[in-house]
């Protein structure tokens, strides 16, 4: 374990020294870290980084810290909550302000800060009026599906400001959260992306590869703080299911991931780490697979992390099957399955190509031919993404 420690502690120091530390822009009050591809400012990444370098001591300058945390504090909103600010879009967020929340939770028992403790407080409220029914929070007022992982991460605020103020009406709300995640739960270990479909014409309840890591990652939070045998038992069967899409070199086997807007994202392994570390406790075996997630991110890995997993043209011939496999997945009529195998087959170019410059053109043609709506940024070439690289460095930055 000392070897996947060291391996996870120096691909952060990396990937903060020389990729995020950079893009942190200082001001007289405050600093902010300014993303080079979008050039927006997303309160999430400035918390995700917060966490990775206050948790691992990534960052000797305390007055950066205190400056990320004081652009935090300037952010939120009066009624408690941050936005998610989006190239698309900029609108508080339930999601947001759950993990800007435990940002700021986590730098609170850091610097025991009346200012931030006041602003944790005001988080939790908000959090807790967006919750529609046990254990299904609104993600914001655009998205309003029942996505699992949007429960997970609130919950896992929840869990943690409960133990933490010893408020019990939080960890309450945190178990019936994991409960209401558990309960729809598949048979084979996989929890679907969303179990209402208010947002789309169809129901994404389909595996992912990389929403399964994120959901587990929550999940997580709560059972350390509830420690639930349905919830060890759901975790465990999770994370099977995670380890049968890992083959023998430790990449994902992609056909078995129906969610295409998370089509080989790279950042799963970041979250498929956390998740296979943490069932470690009960099962050694899950070792080997966090340590080959690393590996595979670290060749992803450049100042900041792609976007999605790279790969070779010579392999190009075989993406062919699997995205076939992957259009498939899900009880959807032939015409989106039809665009579900053209969206996978353009990320399998897309990954292949590599730019800075963000050109989505060929991406908005192909849903106008097919007639259907997406709210993601689809370019046509990788690219280093900050959004990402905070996301791995929040996940890995845990263990």
């Amino acid at each position: 374990m000392k070897g996947t420690e060291s391996l996870a502690y120096e691909l952060l120091d990396g990937i903060y020294s020389t990729g995020v530390k950079p893009l942190i822009v200082e001001e007289e009050k405050y600093a902010y870290i300014k993303d080079p591809v979008f050039g927006i400012k997303r309160n999430r990444v400035v918390a995700e980084t917060l966490k990775a370098i206050v948790r691992l001591d990534l960052e000797k300058n305390e007055k950066i810290i205190e400056k990320l945390c004081r652009y935090l504090v300037e952010t939120q909103n009066k009624d408690g909550s941050w936005n998610e600010v989006h190239p698309n879009y900029n609108q508080p967020s339930a999601l947001i302000t759950s993990i800007v929340g435990e940002a700021l939770l986590v730098c609170h028992r850091r610097f025991a800060s009346d200012g931030l403790e006041k602003c944790v407080h005001l988080a939790k409220d908000f959090v807790l009026s967006m919750e529609k029914s046990p254990g299904y929070f609104l993600k914001s007022k655009q998205y309003k599906a029942d996505h699992l992982n949007v429960d997970a991460t609130c919950g896992a605020f929840l869990a943690s400001y409960g133990k933490f103020f010893s408020d019990e009406e939080c960890v309450r709300v945190a178990r019936e959260t994991a409960k209401h995640i558990c309960n729809h739960q598949f048979s084979d270990g996989s929890y679907p992306y969303t179990v209402s479909k208010e947002d789309s014409a169809y129901l994404l309840d389909v595996p992912c590869i990389h929403y399964q890591g994120v959901t587990i990652y929550y999940l997580s939070k709560i059972d350390e703080v509830i420690t639930e045998k349905w919830l060890h038992d759901s975790l465990i069967d999770g994370v099977e299911w995670l380890s049968k899409t890992q083959m023998d070199d430790g990449r994902f086997d992609w056909s078995k991931s129906g969610l295409m807007f998370a089509y080989y994202l790279s950042g799963a392994y970041a979250f498929a780490f956390s998740s296979f570390l943490y069932v470690s406790r009960w099962d050694k075996k899950y070792l080997e697979n966090a340590r080959l997630c690393l590996e595979i991110l670290k060749n992803n890995v450049g100042d900041l992390c792609l976007r999605w997993e790279k790969d070779s043209w010579m392999t190009f011939p075989l993406s062919f099957p699997i995205s076939l496999k992957t259009a498939l997945i899900g009880s959807y009529p032939f015409k989106h399955k039809l665009f579900r195998l053209g969206y996978g087959l353009y990320r399998q170019m897309a990954r292949r190509r590599y730019s800075t410059r963000i050109d989505d053109k060929f991406f908005r043609a192909l849903t106008d031919v097919l007639n259907q709506k997406t709210s993601t940024i689809e370019p046509f070439a990788n690219f280093p993404d900050l959004f990402m690289t905070t996301e791995v460095m929040d996940c890995i930055s845990s263990f």
